[in-house]
This record gives C-alpha cells, sequence and structure tokens, in this order.
C-alpha cells in the first residue's frame, strides 16, 4: 500500500506527457508513491504516449482511460477512486504546477496532522487581464462565501488526507471547491496553505479563459446553500418564507383594519396585490422547504450517507 497517491487529470496533452512522467519519476523517485494520470478522453495521441510512458517507468505508473471527456471534476474522482495512499495529492497535467512540490505538501500534511495543504501560486506565471485579476476576484469571492480563507482556489495542487477527501463525492465543477466542501466535514484550521513553484506552460493551450470566472460565480450559489443548509434546507426556504408571510399578513391585515374601521375604500390599492403576492410567496417557500426536509431524509437514508468522517477508534482491552 503506496503512502501517497498522486492524481493527475490530462486532457489532450501531448507535448507534456513525456515532460511530465520525466518530472514526476526525477522528483519522486523511489518514494513509496503511485501516480495515477486520468485520461480525460483525450484526442490528440496523449492515451497513447501515456501508455508508452507506462510501459517504460514501471508499475509506480497507472495510467486510467475514460471512455470520453468528462471534465476535470470526474477524472479527479476517477483517479481519487482508484487511489489507495494515505494521502492523495492532486495536480494539473499542464507542467505549470512543479512535482518537486508533492513531497513538501504531503509531508507537511501527515507532520502537522492536517487534512489540507493547499498549493498558493505566490509567483503566478500567467497572462495579468484574463488570468490573474479574475483569479483575484472568485478567489475573494469564495473566501468570504465559504469561510475558508485560501489566497488561492485554483490551484490544483493540494494535499489531502484519504480518509476525508473521500467521504465527498465530486461532480459538475466541484473541484474548484473542495477545501469548501471538506470544510464540512473538518475543521477549517486543519486546511492550510503553502507556497509552490509555478511555472508557464511549456506546451499546448489552456483549458481555462474568461468564461471560467463567471461559472465561478453560478456555481457559489449552490455552493453557499450546500455548506450551510444541504441537511437543513427548512432552515433556508423557512426564514425566507416567515418573512414573506409576515410582511404580506401585515399588509393585509392593515387593509382590513382601514377597509372595516375607517371605510376606506381598497380594491384600487397596489398594497393589496402585494400583500397577497407576498402572503401566497411565503407558503410556497415553507412548502419547498418542508419538501427540501423531505428530499434530504429520503436522500441520506437511501444512500446510507454518512453525515461524519471517523479520524480514528481507540478500543482499550480490559486486563484479563
Amino acid at each position: 500500500m503506496p503512502q501517497i497517491s498522486v492524481v493527475i487529470p490530462l486532457y489532450n496533452e501531448i507535448g507534456n506527457v513525456g515532460p511530465l512522467c520525466a518530472a514526476l519519476a526525477a522528483a519522486l523517485g523511489s518514494a513509496d508513491v503511485e501516480i495515477i494520470i486520468v485520461d480525460d478522453g483525450s484526442r490528440d495521441g496523449s492515451s497513447a504516449a501515456l501508455d508508452r510512458e507506462a510501459e517504460q517507468r514501471g508499475e509506480q505508473f497507472k495510467i486510467i482511460h475514460l471512455q470520453r471527456n468528462f471534465g476535470q471534476t470526474a477524472a479527479m474522482q476517477a483517479g481519487i477512486d482508484a487511489s489507495r495512499g494515505e494521502v492523495i495529492v492532486t495536480l494539473d497535467g499542464d507542467l505549470q504546477n512543479d512535482p518537486q512540490d508533492i513531497l513538501p505538501l504531503a509531508q507537511r500534511l501527515l507532520a502537522e496532522d492536517l487534512d489540507v495543504v493547499a498549493g498558493w501560486r505566490k509567483n503566478r506565471q500567467d497572462g495579468l487581464l484574463l488570468r490573474k485579476i479574475p483569479s483575484r476576484v472568485a478567489n475573494r469571492l469564495i473566501r468570504r462565501i465559504t469561510g475558508v480563507w485560501l489566497h488561492d482556489y485554483g490551484c490544483t495542487l493540494k494535499a489531502y488526507r484519504a480518509s476525508v477527501l473521500k467521504g465527498v463525492r465530486l461532480y459538475g465543477e466541484m473541484h474548484r471547491f473542495i477545501p469548501a466542501w471538506l470544510a464540512t466535514l473538518t475543521y477549517t484550521d486543519r486546511i492550510v496553505e503553502m507556497p509552490v513553484r509555478h511555472h508557464p506552460r511549456r506546451a499546448g493551450q489552456s483549458k481555462y479563459g474568461i468564461t471560467r470566472t463567471f461559472r465561478v460565480l453560478v456555481d457559489l450559489i449552490f455552493v453557499k446553500f450546500f455548506l450551510g443548509y444541504s441537511q437543513r434546507p427548512m432552515h433556508f426556504f423557512g426564514t425566507i418564507g416567515l418573512g414573506f408571510l409576515s410582511l404580506g399578513s401585515l399588509m393585509l391585515l392593515y387593509l382590513f383594519i382601514i377597509k372595516f374601521a375607517l371605510g376606506v375604500e381598497i380594491a384600487d390599492r397596489p398594497m393589496l396585490i402585494a400583500g397577497v403576492l407576498f402572503f401566497l410567496a411565503g407558503l410556497q417557500f415553507l412548502n419547498t422547504g418542508v419538501l427540501g426536509e423531505m428530499l434530504a431524509r429520503i436522500y441520506h437514508e437511501s444512500q446510507d450517507k454518512k453525515t461524519y468522517v471517523v479520524r480514528g477508534t481507540v478500543h482499550l482491552e480490559p486486563p484479563a
């Protein structure tokens, strides 16, 4: 059983396959590490190149070929599922992350008994307008919304404790927010960051663009809801519903009083329509909260989904 599993999702990186495998072999050498490269349906010859590298470099390298391009998150989950190490380190396959940083991150995680050590590209080698500025804006928003204060959420190079990482399932675009998801299973002070090297892209083309920032903003809405209310949706929808219901009730009560106590005509008042709408909206939000609670209960019971992660167990046998 290897102590460290390195998971690398890779898509159409034919120019980087050879240098990447050479750099990994040089950085990890004879360390107790397995290297899992997930070919995410590449169609530029990367698949054959990875197979040749694996045959040449031996059993330390493991190649997983996906049927088609499922996206970085799915490829990362495939590698995590196949990993056997106590520590899982993820990094990109474009050689902008430096394989020399893998062992320092894993060693710090083990030495300080942490759950996540995230890489921080302190001296980032990317374009200012299309990469650095959007990334800074996105990172600031993610920090404020999730409460996990990392400088660089976009850096794939991170070390995780396998028992914690395997407590969540990755789908959609969740790979950007893994530390935030793990904050639901561990304390935030067990999630730290560490400066790592960053290099300009040597070959191939970046798979990211300015549109990624907008996708992050949309995903953050779901992340905020999931982190705070996935197991208690009634608290989210119910709070909004009670607010609308109270506001609508006050409006209607006011109109009722002036209608029957003062004889004022209310049929042509906009407040009447607004009060009815707020009242009905409040009822709808409360109904949505009830349905959410039922769905959450059905999900956890049918999937036998645990809401906790066990770090370890101590059981002392009584003396004979």
